[in-house]
């Protein structure tokens, strides 16, 4: 579905690249005001069938969204993922959400530096009803602070008029809308008055699935008794703009921008001298900083973006018979490492013409030689095959769509492929669907939160797996410590030939198993089309409790085929010796979710008869 504003969250349950495509802004949710610094859970319970599918997971496993985006531990990191963004949506404006603290201007500063075009000060009185009370009483700060904070550090920085200020939490008024727009903000951010315009009474057990007015549940006994309408929301709003108007009228403004930044409005001579605030200093927060000549104290400038000239566009352009007519293209180009987010351009053009499920397989082929920049293959569609002839750096598959993405060592590269890197860190981050096949080992935290995608790797680093909930990950070698943190969904088989892995696993969400050989394969592969290879492979992965070692060993003969792998040939040919020693990574709650399904699917037919 299309949104004005799409946010993309620690967790990127979702995170597609038809779901960036379709929206006008796409926000960075760095934090919550409400509860900063932690991460979010959703029970098991609240996951029903559609949430399932918005979030491409499983229906009654809980969902765990970290606490830190795992591709942002830097203000680098931070604008590697604007640039994601902003290549696969270049029409979208890119927000960066952060919270009100000590210390927030020097962020927003680097924010704007990264060339977001808008950032938003979270204050701590939102009503994000599920965040823990403990949360909600003790952490965070007003956003009168963050704000001013935020525009003074700018000011001060010439930045400012290259960045939107918007600022929220616990606004709920006009007189609130113009405190703001007086501290420096340029847009105002309003969501619990609205909500409780629409009918909530802020029962804060939205984590229940409890909500008696049929906001916050999943409940369709509960929805019926929902009653707002958008005329009781609209009617709201126009209520809070006309007292803006009347207030700027007394204030002698004539426009919103002239307001902006103009601290000396603010009288606080009443609230300096109540008792309670004797020996408190508000001189910082009032201070209203002195703009040079020519620079900016609100938003009037566009931020440069550099994705005028960049790989992308030759592919376009190269690509356009498949784009308009479905006619398949092969492109070979070189890539060095300053060709960043390849592929993501290319992929949105795809997403918003043929929607998430795309072109056919292969119908746009691409083999690169070289080493690619940060983000190679992210956000990669239906229907972009991607083989690099080379190396590539980190988050290789960000948002994997559906494409397939090969990574191979140059032929002439003296190196032993599985024992050298081939791909960096937080590979596969939030990927949805599609395949990966790297001839080599990868850094840590690979496939971590990812949701669907199917890769086969020679080796990992630490952190492998880590809130994982769908797909299926094959480790043709050693693995990090900390195997599986997290890990609520999908399967992974992980090669192990000194009896080591269970010490490297983390075990408190998933069982290790050995991978049991299946007689009936020529059986099962009738049953599911006779063909498991690409459509059909995934066919096979929705039944993930069964033929563990035909999957097996069709992913390890697909890694073969698109690598040339030796260590994959090695491990075929001597199949029955290496197949006790994989095991198997299943999580407990996904077992017992796809025992409830396969049971619901048993008595559909007889609930169906009953019902005639």
């Amino acid at each position: 579905m299309r949104s004005a504003i799409k946010q993309v969250a620690s967790g990127r349950f979702g995170v597609t690249t038809h779901y960036l495509v379709n929206a006008d802004m796409i926000q960075i949710k760095m934090a919550q005001g409400a509860k900063p610094g932690e991460g979010g859970q959703l029970p098991g319970h609240k996951v029903d069938a559609v949430i399932a599918k918005v979030r491409h997971s499983t229906p009654g496993v809980g969902l765990i969204s970290p606490p830190p985006h795992h591709d942002i531990y830097s203000i680098e990191d931070l604008a590697q993922l604007i640039y994601d963004l902003k290549n696969t949506n270049p029409a979208a404006d890119i927000s960066v959400k952060l919270v009100s603290e000590v210390g927030v201007g020097t962020v927003a500063a680097g924010v704007a530096k990264a060339r977001a075009d808008h950032v938003t000060i979270s204050g701590y009185e939102g009503g994000t009803g599920a965040s823990p009370l403990t949360s909600i009483k003790h952490a965070g700060s007003p956003w009168e602070m963050g704000l001013s904070e935020t525009h003074q550090t700018l000011v001060a920085n010439h930045l400012r008029g290259r960045i939107a200020v918007q600022v929220d939490g616990g606004i709920r008024t006009g007189r609130d809308v113009v405190i703001g727009a007086l501290l420096g903000a340029d847009e105002i951010g309003l969501a619990t008055a609205p909500l409780i315009a629409a009918g909530c009474i802020m029962m804060r057990k939205c984590h229940l699935n409890t909500c008696p007015v049929g906001i916050a549940t999943q409940d369709p006994v509960l929805r019926k008794r929902f009653t707002g309408q958008p005329e009781h929301v609209i009617n709201y709003l126009f209520f809070v703009a006309e007292e803006v108007r009347e207030l700027m009228a007394e204030l002698g403004y004539r426009s919103f921008n002239e307001m902006v930044g103009q601290m000396q409005m603010l009288d606080k001579t009443e609230v300096i001298a109540q008792a309670k605030a004797q020996g408190l200093d508000f001189s910082r927060l009032f201070h209203k900083p002195e703009a040079p000549e020519g620079v900016a104290i609100y938003h009037c400038e566009t931020q440069d973006h550099p994705i005028h000239d960049i790989l992308d566009r030759r592919l376009i352009e190269q690509a356009m018979p498949a784009l308009e007519n479905r006619t398949p293209v092969r492109i070979e180009e070189t890539i060095n490492n300053t060709d960043r987010s390849a592929g993501a351009m290319l992929s949105g053009v795809v997403a918003k013409r043929y929607g998430h499920n795309g072109l056919p397989e292969d119908t746009i082929a691409i083999t690169l030689r070289g080493t690619g920049g940060q983000s190679f293959g992210a956000f990669a569609a239906h229907g972009v095959s991607l083989e690099l002839i080379g190396n590539g750096n980190d988050y290789v598959g960000k948002g994997l769509s559906g494409g397939r993405i090969v990574v191979r060592p140059d032929p002439d590269c003296p190196a032993i492929p599985e024992d050298s890197i081939i791909v960096g860190n937080t590979v596969l981050y939030g990927a949805v669907e599609g395949e990966c096949y790297f001839h080599g080992v990868a850094g840590e935290r690979f496939a971590v939160r990812n949701s669907g995608a199917v890769a086969v790797v020679e080796g990992a680093g630490d952190h492998c797996c880590e809130y994982m909930t769908g797909g299926v990950v094959v480790v043709l070698g050693q693995s990090g410590r900390n195997f599986a943190a997290g890990m609520s969904g999908g399967i992974a088989y992980a090669l192990d030939e000194d009896g080591s892995f269970p010490t490297r696993c983390n075990l408190s969400m998933v069982e290790l198993e050995p991978v049991a050989e299946e007689d009936d394969l020529l059986e099962k592969l009738h049953h599911h089309g006779g063909d498991i290879e690409h459509k059909g492979l995934i066919d096979v992965m929705a039944d993930m409790s069964r033929h563990d070692a035909e999957r097996l060993h069709q992913l390890i003969t697909n890694h073969a085929r698109f690598t040339g792998s030796t260590r994959a040939a090695h491990i075929l040919e001597n199949w029955a010796e290496y197949l006790p020693k994989f095991r198997k990574v299943m999580p407990v709650e996904y077992r017992r979710a796809l025992a409830e399904l396969e049971r619901q699917q048993e008595d559909a037919p007889a609930m169906a008869r009953a019902g005639e």
